[in-house]
């Protein structure tokens, strides 16, 4: 693979960009690079636009993925976007061919991908479409009525606003358990998931299913309010603020992070590889056999790891700052049981749904 020959590489123009390229083909020249990593030089070069048709000539030729003759008529310099991702394409056709286990990450990559699709109604292409306004208006409430992911029936009240709590939290429970049937789903797509011990397919899913829903939380997020009800209500960020402690302070760290994740620019299928990746996490506590884990985890992750370069080349240390954004979910999954422990404890007739209470227990 070409793990960490990308990753500490900044891209500061275009003499830096052909300095890189030498550095590769001197190390190609010396036996030592794979058609793969050929391939990934190649493709930022086009990317960043700094092509002649006689240096592409000759890049396909050493890359060893040229299978027929390139005409001196094909433009490589300024290029629409159309034929450039057309031209890419191709050759990913080629590396895929000449390079199996490229082809069987590739695989795997598109595999996530449909599932992601199938089991998660509301998609991050959705939402930013909601959220840009190009699907249509959406109502802007101050009182919601149904909640995203988190929540709890409660609370006994004595005035309005805990009249509405009691209606916010009492909707977030059958969305949340919702959500977690359809993380449940995407998990037994993952390959070779459904194989692994059936206790360790619980304890994966107990531990990482708040994590997974909170990163589809996050493209439905920004700085001002949040997308509910399957994207058809749009609820304020100062709403949920006005809440009473300490529910007000139960979504303001998610808000936090999700504005700081998405400006990492994941597309849905960059989206799937992720959750993936942390459902596959092989240290969580209880685990019985750790060893299948960590390798259909390591499979994900170089899936992932390509998946980036390809779709990101201008960003080469996407993939070592979202393997940080596991670290960062860690911590609010930990702060968010304690919020509910002492919930629990201080609040009279709270109830959660069985299921979020199962997950709940004894975690962290």
């Amino acid at each position: 693979m070409c793990r960490g020959y990308l990753s500490s590489a900044v891209f500061t123009g275009q003499c830096r960009l052909f300095k890189i390229q030498k550095y590769w083909i001197s190390r190609r020249n010396a036996g030592k690079l794979s058609i793969l990593q050929n391939f990934l030089c190649l493709y930022f070069k086009i990317m960043f636009n700094v092509l002649t048709s006689g240096q592409l000539k000759g890049l396909l030729l050493n890359a060893g993925i040229m299978k027929r003759k390139v005409k001196k008529t094909i433009r490589f310099g300024r290029m629409p976007q159309a034929e450039k991702e057309k031209l890419l394409a191709e050759f990913s056709s080629d590396m895929e061919h000449m390079h199996p286990e490229a082809a069987d990450l590739r695989a795997l990559s598109r595999h996530l991908y449909e599932a992601y699709l199938k089991y998660f109604p509301l998609t991050k292409a959705k939402a930013r479409a909601i959220l840009s306004g190009k699907t249509g208006d959406n109502a802007v409430i101050h009182m919601g009525t149904e909640c995203g992911v988190f929540g709890m029936t409660n609370i006994s009240g004595q005035g309005p606003t805990d009249a509405v709590e009691l209606r916010f939290f009492h909707s977030c429970q059958s969305r949340s358990a919702e959500a977690v049937r359809e993380v449940t789903e995407f998990a037994k797509s993952i390959p070779g998931f459904i194989d692994l011990d059936l206790n360790d397919q619980v304890t994966l899913l107990k531990y990482g299913v708040i994590e997974v829903l909170i990163i589809m939380m996050a493209p439905l997020m920004n700085k001002d309010g949040t997308l509910i009800s399957y994207g058809q209500i749009f609820m304020t960020r100062e709403f949920l603020k006005s809440l009473r402690k300490p529910f007000c302070q139960m979504m303001e760290p998610k808000f936090e992070f999700s504005v700081k994740f998405n400006t990492l620019e994941l597309d849905d299928s960059d989206m799937a590889l992720f959750l993936a990746v942390i459902i596959l996490s092989g240290d969580r506590p209880g685990l019985l056999n750790v060893k299948p884990i960590e390798q259909l985890q390591e499979t994900v992750l170089h899936s992932l790891e390509l998946q980036l370069k390809l779709n990101h080349p201008d960003s080469l240390q996407l993939f070592a700052k979202l393997l940080q954004k596991m670290t960062d979910l860690r911590q609010i999954v930990t702060d968010h049981v304690h919020l509910i422990q002492l919930l629990k404890k201080t609040e009279v007739d709270m109830c959660l749904h069985p299921l979020l209470q199962e997950i709940m227990k004894d975690l962290y």
